[in-house]
């Protein structure tokens, strides 16, 4: 074994290096290799020396990392619209508190230095405090608002345009002066301002920019929403290299295409969707076996086929990173020739697919499945409405219509209850989704708003494919091959003690402690509250106690789901992250994997994870503020 001196360089060394932060054990011995570590009990204890030297450190996640000498730190800036913040600087460290009078004017999503005033004091629960010394890089250069003009008079004394109100709410405090140069725009215009100057201690409130686009007139129809689109930076139209290529994919499948693939179009398969999709990604079938068992195939639209790594499409579509659903308008990840075309499951025709075939018990527990390249042709294309019109209403016409379906579809019914006690036992969070859908006319004024209605249709579908991506995840991690995972971590205490003091008031209890709170005492906590007046501040105020799910290389497991391993899988066409997960499970098919093939996908997949999971919170807020602009402007004259 290496000395102690040299296996302490080297673990130095290595921590120094590495892409990451901090580490596991695990993960520097596997690092550093066999023949460096041959003694992990004697390794441990070399970490441990190493600590008690303050030369390392534990973060809260028990993960190795080094101790900086510098005082400072770098991180991003997240601004509360009351003017406060906090800083991430660290997955593994508490967010740094900033006062209003210590941002030093850094707006949010800036990358800020920072100096730890007063360090995190563990028996207080009380997180670092720190004052920004330097904006290192500003996140905001540009910004999208509604213009006020100037008049002539003002303009001539002043030098500005006019002031243009930010779209933004956590920029609504600042005014935006319009410089008077380039384009002028005409009072009430919404405009995108590129920045020339940023908050500073002569102007404390207000930022100056120069007009490089007019996004539209406010009172042009649908230039709400497009406002908010623009604000977040979401693209609405495709670059042209992209519609070019996306022009030269053919619109049908030849023979060549099928070479290596299992023909599954001889099955009964079908597609299960809102009566409005058009980009149908995900093709189910069930069976029930001799032995008593169920056989789910989950049958998912090949993307990655045609999506080839590093062309224009998929550099587009990694910079978007998801579909965008708005109101009135959806914003698509991949040129609808794709999505709504040789991608999409439509029916009757052959189409290529990444397939998950499962073997499940009475149990709910998958005992068999093989995940394999495949072309499937669906027998038809079903409805969430028709399938409930059949399995809940026994509609006779439907029935009818659908008869050589129908006793599939009971067996989908029989599978989907196992799957749904299956995770109930082992303790998942089963929130009641009672989203509200706004509906919108031709001119995108909100005419009515309704509760979306969730069926066993829909149910089902959302089961079989919860299991798909379980299954594709646990077999990745088993095969302790580079992989991205879908995870969702365990609460933190501080959230989880305000959400226990939060429920007291209403008289429901909380079993357990809020640093070892189980899925399963929440789960019982929203049965506790079911039906009664509370129950909807209590799901929404658990669900804020909770952790971002987001995407990650270290399967960390799903804390909302009760699962050991998650991935995303089942939506290529609308999701990157599932997009990759076809495209690694392609890399992989040739055993054993090349080290390099392995080397290419650990290099790559901690920044595909990290982007996606913030295009997934663009799209997200951009989700919501429209959301919430419809509801408004719906209550209006209420």
């Amino acid at each position: 074994m290496t000395n102690n001196k040299e296996l302490r360089d080297l673990i130095l060394q290595f921590l120094t290096q590495g892409k990451k932060s901090s580490y596991s054990t695990e993960e520097i011995s596997h690092g550093l290799g066999s023949s460096q570590v041959l003694d992990f009990k004697k390794f441990v204890q070399l970490i441990a020396e190493m600590e008690r030297e303050n030369l390392i450190k534990f973060t809260r996640k028990g993960k190795i990392s080094l101790v900086s000498s510098d005082v400072f730190v770098e991180g991003i800036f997240h601004r509360n619209e009351r003017g406060f913040g906090f800083v991430t600087f660290d997955e593994e460290e508490e967010d740094i508190y900033i006062s209003k009078e210590s941002t030093a004017y850094a707006l949010d999503g800036d990358t800020v230095k920072v100096d730890i005033m007063k360090p995190a004091r563990e028996r207080d629960d009380r997180g670092p405090e720190g004052k920004v010394i330097e904006v290192l890089e500003r996140a905001v250069t540009q910004i999208v608002g509604e213009f006020t003009a100037f008049t002539e008079e003002k303009v001539s004394r002043t030098e500005l345009y006019g002031v243009v109100v930010p779209k933004d709410k956590k920029l609504s405090s600042f005014k935006v002066f319009v410089g008077a140069e380039g384009i002028k725009p005409l009072d009430g215009s919404i405009c995108m301002v590129t920045m020339t100057r940023f908050p500073d201690a002569n102007h404390p409130e207000s930022l100056e920019g120069v007009v490089i686009k007019i996004v539209g007139h406010k009172n042009d129809p649908g230039m709400d929403i497009l406002s908010i689109v623009v604000q977040h930076g979401i693209p609405v139209e495709f670059p042209e290299e992209v519609l070019v290529q996306a022009e030269a994919i053919p619109d049908k499948i030849s023979s060549s295409d099928f070479e290596s693939r299992r023909d599954l179009r001889d099955e009964m398969i079908v597609t299960i969707d809102g009566e409005g999709a058009k980009d149908l990604d995900d093709a189910v079938t069930v069976k029930k076996l001799d032995n008593g068992h169920f056989f789910l195939g989950v049958h998912i639209a090949d993307v990655s086929y045609y999506v080839t790594e590093n062309s224009p499409i998929d550099q587009e579509a990694f910079d978007r990173g998801t579909s965008v659903y708005l109101t009135d308008r959806v914003i698509p990840m991949l040129p609808q020739r794709l999505s709504n075309g040789i991608c999409s499951l439509n029916p009757m025709v052959p189409r290529l697919t990444m397939s998950c075939e499962m073997e499940i018990d009475l149990a709910g527990k998958v005992v068999r499945y093989e995940i394999f390249p495949s072309v499937i042709q669906t027998a038809a294309r079903m409805t969430y409405t028709a399938v409930n019109a059949i399995l809940e209403d026994q509609d006779p016409e439907i029935c009818e219509k659908y008869q050589e379906l129908v006793p599939m579809f009971h067996k989908m019914k029989e599978l989907h209850l196992i799957l749904e006690k299956m995770r109930e036992q082992r303790g998942a969070i089963s929130f009641e989704d009672h989203e509200a859908e706004v509906r919108v006319d031709s001119e995108g004024h909100p005419y009515d708003i309704l509760l979306r209605h969730r069926g066993l249709a829909e149910k089902l579908i959302e089961s079989f494919m919860l299991i798909a991506n379980e299954t594709v995840a646990k077999n990745y991690h088993q095969l302790k091959l580079p992989f991205i995972y879908r995870i969702h971590e365990q609460p933190k205490e501080e959230k989880m003690q305000r959400f226990f003091e939060f429920a007291t008031i209403f008289g429901v209890v909380v079993k357990g402690t809020k640093e070892t709170i189980r899925p399963k005492d929440l789960q019982a906590v929203l049965e506790q509250v079911a039906g009664r007046p509370e129950e909807a501040v209590i799901n929404t105020m658990m669900l804020r106690s909770m952790q971002q799910a987001r995407y990650s290389e270290d399967s960390l497991g799903h804390y909302g789901l009760a699962a050991e391993n998650y991935t995303h899988f089942t939506s290529p066409i609308r999701r990157y992250p599932d997009l990759i997960v076809h495209r690694l499970i392609r890399s992989y098919q040739d055993r054993p994997v090349a080290e390099k093939v392995k080397q290419h996908w650990q290099d790559e997949i901690s920044e595909i994870a990290d982007h996606s999971s913030k295009m997934e919170r663009r799209s997200v807020e951009a989700e919501r503020d429209t959301d919430s602009l419809k509801k408004s402007e719906f209550m209006m004259d209420k």
